[in-house]
């Protein structure tokens, strides 16, 4: 059975603002706490509400990519490129944030959804071209 790239990305994208608002939630039961974290411009708080706001942000190029492969025709097999890129994005983003809030050295691994997010924004100027 084939994927539908579209559908895909929509539902990656949806999922992403769940993602967002559950860790908003888990975040919000702790951020009145002047030092919690090492206060509010430590490294760790500030990678943490990364982590949370990307969700948002990553699912929202998801669901734009979705809603463009809905509107424009477009050739299947590139558009699940892009599709599979952003969602490896939306899982990564916030992950590598959340990751680097504990353990600094984390911040390697930055590229993983930098790429990944990337790769699903050239692909989706590909399309549009």
């Amino acid at each position: 059975m084939e994927m539908d790239p579209a559908l895909l990305a929509l539902r990656v994208g949806w999922a992403g603002f769940l993602g967002g608002v559950l860790s908003g939630a888990v975040i919000g039961l702790k951020f009145h706490r002047e030092n919690w974290l090492g206060g509010y411009a430590s490294r760790e708080r500030r990678m943490v509400r990364l982590g949370h706001i990307s969700f948002f942000g990553v699912g929202m190029i998801c669901l734009f990519h979705g809603l463009t492969l809905k509107a424009i025709p477009h050739e299947s097999g590139l558009a699940a490129v892009g599709a599979i890129s952003l969602a490896v994005a939306l899982v990564t983003m916030p992950t590598t944030c959340f990751l680097t809030a504990w353990k600094p050295c984390c911040r390697h691994g930055f590229f993983i959804p930098v790429l990944s997010a990337a790769t699903g924004i050239v692909v989706q100027l590909l399309l549009l071209r």
